[in-house]
């Protein structure tokens, strides 16, 4: 048996069927991390012992499968699980083998009796769009080993991608659910700011980051979507608004939907492939029904610009925390307090986290706080303005995900502007707090997977998910598999 063959409907009813068992999903999951994870890398640490362990006592608790019960998953490495090691794809959290709680994500998963099969390879404290930051190796694409997977959830996309686990959980604060998914042919969503709680998500910028999943199909992440979200009172930015039964949106039907498409999405900088793959989609809702129209968004090419002030000023304050006193590595030839919070850090965090830490830490300093951060906290506004217009008249917005397809890996890790470019399309659905999907929409002429993604208004992702099954149903991109491991 494959995980590619089956959605999570499908295995629930062999399971309630009796047709397979818990321990043959599990064995499954690690038959095929064991057969390609060697080359794909998308594994920090496993959890077999408890994994298996799980599902003998999901068997022996004769429980009917429902919702995500006995099904085998993946989760990124800053979300944190009790007893099992999270790293955040960082040396300086290299020994925190056994956190003492679980984030309200991993909660929920386990009282919907999901099994966590392993942790999730990352960019270091999420900051990177390639996986290239991982202070640990590089993940790479199953589509093509040479090539990146796209970060900073690129284990989250990989693992999913290689069937390795049948869904993933990712972080986005940038792109880092969406941009992976595009960049290896899954669905990921980004959840509305204050749909899925942030506690127990190692923060790297906590206005922006938000959890999602990661999975083959639409109707599968919208079944994961129904589990993670709700209100949480460990989490103060956590919405206080009823999770509707997304499933119910797939109805295949988006008749005299109204789509925009800012034409700030197809512009300098989209590849050929990219633009043409899209326009293609978009005769695909003309002919089932829905309407679009150009529009555009400004303030979008203050974007990136913005982002990073802002991101990287959260983290500067967020990282404060990872001293050496409290837990993760402790610099032993530290002589004083003074050595030893110089050292600890300097040792335990890479280059890119450095590099954050340093421009957040002079945006918010005196002298500079006018000119930067609040500057930019200003173009925030009006690029959440420029959604909100566009949201007057129009159900969802679409375009590119990424304007290329994955690069090489170390094409771009040399120039760091030219990667936080490759964020373009995805920061300013971050910026202003709405959700966002990418969906498969076509392969490059290497073969690579290019992503479509659909932008919807606060706390409507039912209608983001309604446009993307609708598409995923009259296409057959997200049919097609990479052949790593052999054929699939």
């Amino acid at each position: 048996m494959s995980l590619f063959d089956h959605s999570i409907s499908e295995l629930q009813q062999k399971l309630h069927n009796k047709e397979i068992t818990v321990s043959d999903l599990v064995d499954t999951s690690y038959k095929r991390i064991s057969e390609v994870d060697d080359k794909v890398k998308a594994f920090l640490t496993l959890n077999e012992e408890a994994a298996r362990a799980q599902a003998k006592a999901l068997e022996e608790s004769g429980q009917a499968g429902e919702a995500l019960f006995g099904l085998p998953a993946g989760i990124k490495d800053n979300i944190v699980t009790k007893g099992l090691r999270t790293t955040c794809g960082s040396q300086f959290l290299s020994n925190f083998n056994d956190p003492l709680y679980d984030a309200t994500v991993i909660q929920k998963l386990n009282a919907a009796k999901s099994i966590t099969v392993g942790k999730l390879n990352m960019d270091e404290f999420a900051m990177g769009s390639s996986n290239e930051n991982s202070s640990y190796f590089t993940t790479r694409n199953p589509w093509n080993t040479e090539h990146v997977p796209g970060g900073s959830s690129g284990g989250s996309g990989a693992a999913v991608a290689s069937g390795q686990v049948l869904f993933a959980l990712g972080s986005d604060t940038g792109g880092s659910i969406r941009q992976p998914a595009a960049f290896c042919g899954v669905v990921g969503l980004k959840p509305t700011y204050g749909r899925v709680s942030r506690f127990g998500l190692v923060a790297f910028a906590s206005s922006l980051d938000q959890i999602g999943p990661v999975t083959r199909t639409v109707e599968d992440n919208a079944r994961v979507l129904e589990i993670i979200s709700g209100h949480d009172k460990m989490d103060s930015t956590s919405a206080n608004i009823d999770v509707p039964k997304y499933t119910e949106s797939l109805t295949g039907d988006v008749k005299g939907l109204k789509i925009a498409v800012p034409k700030e999405y197809l512009g300098e900088g989209v590849t050929e492939e990219v633009r043409n793959a899209v326009l293609e989609a978009l005769k695909k809702y003309e002919a089932l029904g829905a309407e679009w129209e150009e529009v555009s968004l400004p303030h979008s090419k203050y974007a990136v610009a913005t982002y990073y002030l802002l991101s990287s000023s959260e983290a500067s304050a967020n990282l404060a925390r990872f001293d050496g006193v409290r837990y993760g590595v402790r610099s032993p030839e530290a002589k004083n307090m003074i050595e030893m919070f110089k050292l600890s850090r300097s040792q335990g965090f890479g280059e890119e986290v450095k590099r954050r830490i340093m421009l957040g830490t002079f945006a918010l300093s005196s002298g500079y706080y006018d000119a930067y951060y609040k500057k930019a906290q200003k173009v925030r506004t009006l690029i959440k303005q420029d959604f909100d217009n566009v949201f007057e008249k129009y159900d969802i917005i679409l375009g590119p995900t990424t304007p290329t397809p994955a690069f090489k890996v170390g094409e771009k890790i040399a120039d760091p502007l030219t990667m936080y470019a490759n964020d373009i399309l995805t920061i300013p659905v971050n910026l202003a707090g709405v959700p966002g999907i990418s969906i498969p929409c076509g392969f490059s002429s290497e073969g690579l997977p290019i992503g479509l993604q659909l932008i919807g208004k606060h706390f409507d992702e039912g209608t983001v998910y309604r446009a993307a099954h609708a598409f995923e149903q009259a296409t057959d991109h997200h049919k097609k598999k990479p052949t790593l491991g052999g054929a699939n």
